[in-house]
């Protein structure tokens, strides 16, 4: 009976060990965007343009600004991430470095999102209220994601915090990224449609009767070329062709004679053999 009720209660701590664990993991996992608007609603667009940036996902961001007091101060900023270990769901912070007070600017679980040309638009929103500026709303952060080919993410920077309306204020930030590109269409002219196209049937023929002759006919070496003689053929006439068009001199050149007077012949024949007859 022991050993049975050990092995009873010995598998009830187990299975509240696992409980506990997989509440943990539930607690301690990390936040990403909450879209504005219903759960199961959200925009198509803004689904797509969000599935664009995963790649920022793991990227963390920072830029140090000097204020206009003896204040420095540091923001903080993740892609669909939190980016501060002491508030919850924070996806852009501000910190104070005079006195480490911590504000957050905006937060994942009020995220809008939308592009253009070459430009994604992400706002943080549901940030900490203001003291006494903007009517004490929620702070927001916009960051404008600008189109760089040469780098996945990089150049981060506060640009100016809006806060002199009585609503509606914001902080605006910019960065660069290839995210925000748009894919480059390669567009075909109508010659390089047709050089593809020869240079496509020219490969072919050149393979397939390649294959034949060695295959099918069994030729072996030079043979094995397909039409061999006819193109051997072509390229004497067009060797000939080439040779009688570019050769600068004819090849047999005629004989130059000279005209031959009378005063050059000398003495007539009949006198220089008269001394051959007989006498």
């Amino acid at each position: 009976m022991f050993p049975f009720y050990s092995c009873w209660r010995t598998g009830l701590l187990l299975l509240l060990l696992l409980a506990i664990m997989v509440r943990e993991s539930w607690q301690t996992e990390e936040k990403t965007c909450d879209l504005v608007g219903e759960k199961g609603r959200e925009s198509e667009r803004e689904l797509a343009v969000l599935k664009m940036m995963t790649p920022l996902f793991s990227k963390s961001f920072e830029s140090t600004v000097v204020g206009q007091g003896p204040d420095t101060y540091v923001y903080k900023f993740r892609v669909c991430r939190e980016a501060s270990n002491h508030s919850s769901g924070a996806g852009l912070v501000q910190i104070n470095k005079s006195n480490g007070k911590e504000t957050v600017v905006g937060r994942l679980n009020e995220t809008h999102i939308f592009n253009g040309s070459n430009w994604i638009m992400l706002i943080y929103k549901g940030g900490d209220e203001y003291d006494s500026h903007c009517d004490k709303e929620q702070r927001r952060a916009v960051v404008m994601i600008s189109c760089n080919r040469h780098t996945l993410a990089d150049n981060f920077n506060p640009v100016f915090e809006e806060r002199g309306k009585v609503h509606e204020c914001f902080y605006l930030f910019e960065m660069d990224s290839s995210v925000a590109c748009t894919p480059e269409v390669s567009h075909l002219g109508v010659g390089s449609i047709l050089l593809v196209t020869f240079a496509s049937l020219v490969a072919v023929y050149i393979i397939g009767g390649f294959l034949y002759q060695r295959l099918v006919v069994g030729a072996k070496g030079m043979e094995q070329f397909p039409h061999l003689a006819f193109w051997q053929d072509v390229g004497n006439l067009v060797a000939d062709g080439c040779d009688f068009v570019c050769r600068s001199k004819p090849r047999n050149v005629p004989a130059t004679y000279r005209g031959v007077g009378d005063d050059q012949l000398g003495e007539d024949s009949e006198e220089r053999d008269d001394h051959l007859l007989p006498m």
